[in-house]
C-alpha cells in the first residue's frame, strides 16, 4: 500500500472531509475521490462512511487509519534522524585500548557523556583490546588509546596525558628501604599480567625487554582484584599506574615502587580517522576525552 494513501486517509480524518482536504494535499477534490474509490477497490472494503456533510472512519478504515499514523510518524522520526546524522550530532562511537588497565575510568567518562550528550551512543569494544589500530582502519571501532603514535596517514591522534607505572608488591618482599627496582630484579620474581602478548604490557615492552630480562615467572591475571589479591598475599608483584587503582581498597600490606632510577612513564595517544574529525559527535567525544583525562 503505498504511502499517499495513508496521508489521504489521515487528512480527511483531521480537516473532516475530501473538499477540506484538496488545499492541504495540493490535488483537486476530482483527484482525491478517484485515489479513495481506487484505494477501496484495493481494499475490498469501505473506508469512511460519506454523507454530504460527514465523513466517518469504518471499523476497518479506522484499523487502517491507526496503522497509517504509526508509519508516518517512523517515516518522520527517521528523516529527523538523517537530518541530524548529516548535521553530525548524533552517532555511534566504537573505542578500544591497546591494554585493559587503560579500561579504568571509561566507565565514569561513558556515563558522564550519556548525560551531557544524550544522542551519542559509546560502546567499548573488548574484543579488539591489543590490536585497536589495525581495527581502527578496518573500520570496526572510531576511537583507540595507545601509548604509541601510529604512523599512518589516514590516522590522527591527540596526546592525552602522562602517566607512571610502579611496581605493587608486598612489604616484606623487598630486603631493604630500596628507592626503586632495577632490571635485574624482575628476573627473581614472579610478575602478574592482565593478559597475553607480552607485547602489549608496558613494563616489560618498554623496560625489561630493552634490558634482556625475562621475569622468574609469569601470571595471566584479568581480574584487578584478584591480581591485588595475589600481591596482598605475597604471591608476586604486578605494574600498573596509581590512577587505575583509585576504585580499589588496597591492602595497608601493599606498597609501590618506581621502576628504574627515573621511573616508568609512558604518554597516551587517542588516535581516530582523520576523515571522521568533521563529524560533530566524534568532535565532541574527542573534546571531552581530553579535557577528562589530561587531568590524571
Amino acid at each position: 500500500m503505498e504511502i499517499k494513501y495513508f496521508r489521504l486517509i489521515k487528512t480527511i480524518v483531521e480537516e473532516g472531509s475530501i473538499a477540506n482536504s484538496s488545499e492541504k494535499l495540493f490535488l483537486t477534490q476530482s483527484a482525491l475521490s478517484h485515489q479513495l474509490r481506487e484505494l477501496e477497490g484495493r481494499l475490498g472494503f469501505k473506508v469512511f462512511l460519506r454523507t454530504r456533510n460527514k465523513w466517518k472512519l469504518t471499523e476497518e478504515g479506522y484499523e487502517l487509519y491507526t496503522l497509517g499514523n504509526s508509519i508516518l510518524e517512523s517515516i518522520e522520526k527517521g528523516f529527523q534522524n538523517i537530518k541530524q546524522l548529516q548535521a553530525g550530532s548524533v552517532g555511534t562511537i566504537k573505542v578500544s585500548t591497546e591494554c585493559y588497565s587503560f579500561y579504568q575510568g571509561l566507565s565514569a567518562f561513558i556515563q558522564k557523556m550519556g548525560l551531557l550528550y544524550p544522542e551519542i551512543n559509546v560502546d567499548l569494544i573488548l574484543e579488539a583490546t591489543h590490536q585497536p589500530i589495525s581495527k581502527i582502519l578496518s573500520n570496526e571501532i572510531d576511537i583507540a588509546i595507545v601509548t604509541s603514535k601510529p604512523q599512518n596517514e589516514t590516522l590522527s591522534s591527540i596526546e592525552i596525558y602522562e602517566d607512571e607505572i610502579f611496581a605493587i608488591t608486598h612489604k616484606e618482599n623487598l630486603l631493604g628501604a630500596i628507592d626503586f627496582l632495577d632490571a635485574e630484579f624482575f628476573s627473581k620474581t614472579h610478575l602478574i599480567i592482565h593478559s597475553f602478548p607480552l607485547e602489549t604490557v608496558s613494563v616489560y615492552e618498554q623496560y625489561l625487554k630493552p634490558n634482556r630480562i625475562h621475569p622468574l615467572k609469569i601470571s595471566a591475571v584479568p581480574l584487578t582484584e584478584v591480581a591485588l589479591e595475589m600481591v596482598a598475599a605475597n604471591m608476586g608483584i604486578m605494574c600498573m599506574p596509581k590512577w587505575t587503582l583509585k576504585s580499589f581498597k588496597l591492602s595497608k600490606d601493599l606498597t609501590f615502587k618506581r621502576i628504574g632510577e627515573n621511573g616508568l612513564k609512558r604518554t597516551h595517544h587517542l588516535v581516530y580517522r582523520t576523515s571522521d574529525i568533521s563529524k560533530k559527535y566524534i568532535h565532541d567525544f574527542i573534546s571531552n576525552f581530553e579535557d577528562n583525562f589530561s587531568k590524571i
